[in-house]
């Protein structure tokens, strides 16, 4: 593990948490997070001060009514493409970023009445998780 501390530009913690520029400059003027010295003139925060600031969020989203279920990734989003065969339906929902593809049976998507439009909630629940680093952090 390194000794490195990765620091964050407002306009890359604005790109992961998927909000403005102007929302993290004002979570700093309200004290909710914490901007560094100046590093050659850039102003940055530390991404374990971001992660912790997420997990917060997160926490504090958690009280918010969800149906009961062991899986923690639920995906928000809108159904773009139902692909429908004798038996198989391809359902892809786009949430926010992300582009999430489900195969179910074709009675389940006729169940839940999933078209082009439909909200719809991906629920991710797996024992592989993959993680990948920036090329230029990598060691």
């Amino acid at each position: 593990m390194s000794d490195s501390m990765t620091n964050l530009r407002f306009s890359e913690v604005a790109l992961l948490l998927r909000v403005s520029d102007d929302t993290v400059r004002r979570w700093v003027d309200q004290g909710r997070l914490t901007v560094l010295p100046p590093d050659g003139g850039r102003m940055a925060i530390a991404g374990a001060e971001v992660a912790a600031f997420v997990r917060e969020r997160r926490d504090q989203d958690d009280d918010a009514p969800t149906p009961h279920s062991s899986a923690r990734n639920r995906l928000d989003g809108i159904v773009t493409s139902v692909q429908r065969d004798a038996l198989i339906a391809l359902v892809e929902i786009q949430a926010g970023p992300f582009r999430v593809v489900s195969m179910m049976t074709r009675e389940a998507a006729d169940e839940l009445g999933l078209e082009p439009g439909s909200l719809a909630t991906a629920v991710v629940k797996s024992t592989t998780v993959l993680v990948e680093t920036p090329q230029a952090e990598r060691p």
